[in-house]
């Protein structure tokens, strides 16, 4: 299914004035993130016009509009307007042409308006429709915000990751979403998680049910959104297995064509999963800023070697 925005939506959520545009008009969607500035169209250039696209109209485009005369100036207002074109958008509350008005209502097309500056609107309504458009993918897992650190939270059915997740909370983190996380590409490099609607504040805990977090510990212990930085994989301790002591080890996980950093924690009774995760992010974190002390421990070590061979 192809992603889509309503014009009412863009319109709620960038709090636009709707200059005009019936109920029909603002049912329109938009597909496609990009922005058209029609400065080309007005001149009557139209072989590349990018009709479904949004037109934004800014100082530029309005003050070239104003020196046309009515009757042309109406007929690229006309041949802007298609099935296909979602809305017009003017910025710097710039007056509207009586002839936009005009083409627009005869095409049943809305027309926008924003006190913004061109350049910043532009902005706005690209990662509004970069988000919102962009497809998402379902994982299975519990997603954490641990000292504003995105923590992926995953492992084996049963295991305990809920039950890890509930203890953050209580430590002081938030939940971003339990059970299932629909994550998106905010870019190339970057992933943001956010729960399901129907999941949204709710964990669930075996043995009691679901639980509203937010209900239960107040606004400040749950969180809409977080970018996807660290996954923690959650396994049962294996005493044959050999693990990773010295965090040597370098792994990532791909989601939704993102290599995500994962560390792998062993879990047995006796093991505080909860605080091992804060001291996992809290290292991570660290490790980012430029310290890290897997390197400062081999440093140290090699120092040593050189001292004893040289005595």
């Amino acid at each position: 299914m192809t992603e889509s925005v309503k014009l009412s939506e863009l319109t709620q959520a960038l709090n636009l004035e709707i200059v005009t545009g019936n109920d029909e008009a603002m049912d329109r969607s938009v597909f496609t993130s990009d922005i058209s500035r029609p400065g080309l169209e007005l001149t009557g250039y139209f072989s590349y016009y990018s009709n479904d696209r949004l037109q934004l109209f800014g100082n530029k485009e309005i003050t070239f509009a104003q020196r046309m005369m009515p009757e042309e100036r109406l007929m690229i207002l006309r041949r802007l307007c298609s099935d296909e074109t979602p809305g017009f958008i003017v910025s710097r509350n710039l007056p509207v042409p009586e002839e936009m008005i005009q083409a627009c209502q005869e095409h049943q097309i809305a027309i926008l308006r924003s006190k913004a500056s061109t350049s910043r609107l532009l902005g706005e309504m690209s990662s509004y429709l970069d988000e919102q458009l962009a497809t998402r993918t379902s994982v299975h897992g519990v997603l954490v915000d641990v000292y504003g650190l995105g923590v992926l939270i995953q492992g084996d059915s049963g295991i305990g990751k809920s039950e890890t997740a509930l203890e953050l909370i209580k430590r002081g983190h938030r939940l971003i979403a339990d059970d299932r996380v629909d994550v998106y590409k905010k870019d190339d490099l970057n992933l943001v998680g956010e729960p399901p609607k129907i999941l949204e504040h709710l964990i669930e805990i075996r043995g009691i049910g679901i639980i509203d977090v937010m209900n239960l510990f107040g606004a400040s212990a749950v969180r809409g959104s977080m970018q996807v930085q660290l996954v923690v994989y959650l396994e049962n301790w294996a005493k044959d297995k050999k693990y990773d002591r010295l965090g040597t080890s370098d792994e990532t996980v791909n989601i939704g064509s993102v290599d995500v950093p994962q560390i792998k924690i062993p879990v047995k009774t006796g093991r505080n999963v909860a605080i091992i995760i804060e001291v996992a992010a809290m290292n991570y974190r660290a490790r980012s800023m430029g310290y890290d002390a897997t390197k400062a421990f081999e440093e140290r070590l090699s120092r040593l070697i050189e001292e004893n061979s040289s005595n």
